[in-house]
């Protein structure tokens, strides 16, 4: 590492304006270093480049490769696809159930191993994989990981001026934003009302976000889906046995796996749909053949699934907000699975009647000593119920709409023009080629959403194949743009 970087990372306030002296090299930071970063970075490093630019990614976590989904020590947290699914390298699609077998990373967990061979080990051990994955391209110096947090992120001429929450200062090419989803976003009547009770969980995906619960504690979880039924599987796990109730809009619980594997069914790109319904209509009509054949439609959702970004941009922008309005919640609970070993936590809370899933809202809350009495509105019916709980989690999901406000950085960019929310309500809005578009800068080629974030435009973009796949891409444009920009240069 050269000794203007060592300057930089340990003065605060240096500014890295130059190249190492003889390379010219450019330089790309990365914000976020969870998979998407990291798998951003990691693909970028192996592109085949005359010049190679430098790539610093700013994390502030000990690693890189865990982000938020992956940083977790808590054993009921599982990977929701079979790890033969899961891997940083495209061309090898069970390069991670390999790296299992090689690491024995999963020797003690006799639950990761379901009867039909698939494998759902613990989702910590994605993260150490992502993480042993980058550790040989940090050590070597071809990504460098800088610990620390973006606070700002400005325009400089034609390069950009990253500045660290440390003060630090780094002058980059291109910007890649591959920070995660915003934390869930509570109704606002139990914000406002609960907002200082001890057992008020806003966002459970903190570190021992679940440590005040008491094991007999009644608990309300507001939300469905996958992180709902993590919330109920980890309590379970820790001796929780009191009664829970998890309350949705439309009370669906996240499906499981089918009992045995089965390959993609149906096709949707031959004879693409135009509209939400005509879509729907096709994934129905491919369901009822599949049964006819003796198959579940796990198969025919993977489909969708394979296709779904090919399928996302032939929709109008009318259809793809019809779908985010009314048929996503639908598609979440058949797309998002829960582990098998999750699904049996919330079969047997069922069973033992621990668990009761309702359709409704919370009407309103009120604290009387250190319970709280909440009157709950049910889907179609007028009467509302009274429940007492003494803990209240909140599961409901990315609050989309708060993104630009989540972090410092991301409002500053967009209160200058150069960032806002996808027209869906799903992330930033990018160019097919995942370029920022803002209301002032419009399509800024060097910012870049990678991930998640960019959903809105590619569609299908939260599965560990899509991010990696998406991540592929990013490199690839990453390495057009330097080379077009190195051409310019006198």
């Amino acid at each position: 590492m050269n000794q203007l970087i060592v300057n930089q990372m340990t003065v605060p306030g240096a500014v890295s304006d130059e190249a190492p002296a003889g390379s010219q090299r450019p330089v790309v930071a990365i914000i976020g270093g969870g998979v998407s970063g990291a798998a951003t970075a990691f693909h970028l490093a192996l592109t085949n480049q005359t010049l190679a630019p430098e790539i610093i990614v700013f994390e502030p976590r000990e690693s890189l490769g865990k982000g938020l989904a992956y940083d977790t020590a808590e054993p009921a947290h599982r990977i929701n696809v079979p790890a033969g699914r899961m891997s940083l390298l495209t061309d090898e699609p069970d390069h991670f159930l390999r790296w299992i077998a090689d690491q024995s990373a999963t020797s003690g967990d006799d639950d990761a191993l379901r009867p039909d061979g698939a494998l759902f080990p613990r989702r910590s051990v994605f993260g150490d994989y992502v993480s042993a994955m980058l550790q040989p391209l940090v050590t070597s110096g071809a990504v460098q990981h800088r610990r620390s947090t973006v606070a700002h992120v400005l325009r400089d001429g034609q390069r950009w001026l990253v500045v660290s929450d440390d003060g630090a200062q780094t002058k980059a090419d291109i910007v890649v934003i591959a920070t995660s989803h915003p934390p869930p976003v509570a109704p606002g009547q139990l914000q406002a009302v609960l907002k200082d009770h001890p057992r008020f969980i806003p966002d459970p995906t903190r570190v021992d976000a679940l440590a005040a619960i008491r094991p007999s504690d009644r608990v309300l979880v507001v939300g469905n889906g996958l992180t709902s039924a993590d919330v109920i599987a980890a309590l379970t796990l820790k001796g929780h046995d009191g009664p829970v109730t998890a309350i949705s809009r439309r009370g669906l619980r996240s499906r499981g796996h089918a009992r045995v594997a089965q390959d993609p069914s149906g096709d949707f790109l031959t004879e693409p749909a135009f509209t939400a319904q005509a879509l729907l209509k096709s994934i129905r009509s491919a369901i009822r053949q599949a049964a006819l054949d003796g198959r579940t439609w796990h198969g025919v959702i993977d489909q969708v699934r394979a296709q779904g970004q090919a399928l996302w941009q032939i929709l109008p922008l009318v259809e793809q907000r019809r779908i985010v309005r009314h048929l996503r919640p639908f598609w979440d609970v058949h797309r998002f699975r829960v582990a098998p070993q999750v699904e049996a936590a919330l079969d047997t809370a069922i069973a033992e009647g621990r668990l009761e899933i309702l359709a409704g809202s919370v009407a309103a809350s009120r604290i009387e000593a250190d319970a709280v009495h909440c009157t709950l509105r049910l889907r179609r019916c007028p009467a509302t119920i009274e429940r007492t709980y003494d803990a209240i989690v909140v599961t409901t999901g990315p609050g989309h709409g708060g993104i630009l406000g989540s972090q410092p950085f991301l409002a500053e960019l967009s209160q200058n023009g150069y960032l806002e929310l996808d027209p869906t309500g799903l992330g930033l809005s990018c160019t097919r080629n995942s370029e920022a578009i803002g209301p002032v800068a419009g399509v800024t080629p060097s910012l870049l959403i990678a991930g998640p974030l960019a959903r809105g435009t590619f569609g299908e973009l939260m599965g560990l194949p899509q991010v990696t796949d998406h991540a592929v891409f990013i490199a690839a444009r990453i390495a057009e743009y330097l080379q077009g920009q190195r051409h310019q240069r006198p």
